[in-house]
């Protein structure tokens, strides 16, 4: 299983909780209507930081996990035209494209 995920931040100006509402409610939902979200996505998730009062400040505004089988499942999912055209351009809309994070992994089970 190949794991993509996504550390971002909002773009200059956006409140936090406008950010918070694109992403879950407005971004999550326009990334799963498109057919190719149901065939090549395994899992795809949006989480937001909560209060959490002995931990570090947040890093990041959100993160984002989107699973694959495999690379070419990857590859088919982030060619397809209606990513490119539909899902894609939303994110410059919320995200701040040059402070994301990318870590790309594969997932080992320990307990």
């Amino acid at each position: 299983m190949l794991k993509l995920i996504f550390m971002i931040n909002r773009v200059e100006g956006m409140s936090y909780e406008r950010f918070v509402e694109h992403h879950r409610d407005r971004h999550a939902p326009l990334f799963t209507s498109i057919p190719e979200a149901e065939r090549y996505v395994r899992k795809y998730t949006v989480s937001h930081p909560v209060p959490a009062g002995n931990y570090p400040r947040r890093a990041y505004d959100g993160l984002t996990e989107i699973w694959f089988d495999d690379w070419e499942d990857h590859d088919a999912f982030f060619a397809s035209d209606n990513y490119r055209t539909r899902v894609n351009p939303d994110e410059a809309r919320f995200i701040d494209m040059d402070s994301v994070a990318v870590m790309v992994t594969e997932e080992k089970v320990v307990i």
